[in-house]
């Protein structure tokens, strides 16, 4: 799958032709979220790198009529373009940049892994831990758990609690 859009040219830095560090963050609704997103965005700020929002869309499992399913895969679509374009005003607010937007179609431990063979120029997966007493969450415990076949960058798993202050002054 390719992107849906990319927003800026995050490819090369206005004085060379080095790809630009770019800090990976997977959009959802998981209150933690807001918090990898935070510090993704202040590493880019203080860095000179950028940000790639990446939005997963499960697979359809409705398959028995052809147009409910097209029709709650686009509905599922809009949807993460939504959450991607406050993602990115969040982003835009904190960096003054516009950072590059991704939706995909599978599952998302799947695509995180294919983006990150497909683009070489993401350096960093950021991630916040859950703060339910269920666990670090879903995404976090499957990048982290046994047989997840490791990542070629590093993974950086932030407290999903943190306050905006203390991001700043860790970023």
């Amino acid at each position: 799958m390719s992107p849906l859009s990319a927003m800026t040219d995050p490819v090369a830095t206005a004085s060379s032709t080095t790809p630009r560090r770019k800090f990976l963050v997977v959009v959802d609704t998981s209150p933690e979220g807001r918090v990898a997103l935070r510090f993704a965005a202040r590493r880019a700020q203080h860095t000179g790198g950028i940000v790639t929002l990446l939005c997963v869309v499960g697979p359809s499992d409705f398959q028995q009529w052809a147009g409910v399913e097209r029709m709650m895969r686009e509905e599922a679509h809009q949807e993460a373009e939504r959450l991607l374009h406050e993602a990115a005003k969040a982003v835009n607010d904190i960096t003054g940049n516009t950072p590059e937007l991704i939706v995909r179609e599978g599952r998302t431990a799947d695509e995180i892994r294919a983006l990150i063979k497909e683009d070489g120029a993401i350096s960093i997966l950021v991630l916040a831990a859950g703060t339910s007493k269920d666990g670090p969450g879903p995404l976090v415990s499957a990048i982290a758990g046994p047989g997840n076949g490791g990542y070629a960058i590093p993974v950086t798993v932030v407290p999903g609690d943190l306050a905006d202050e203390t991001i700043d002054a860790l970023a």
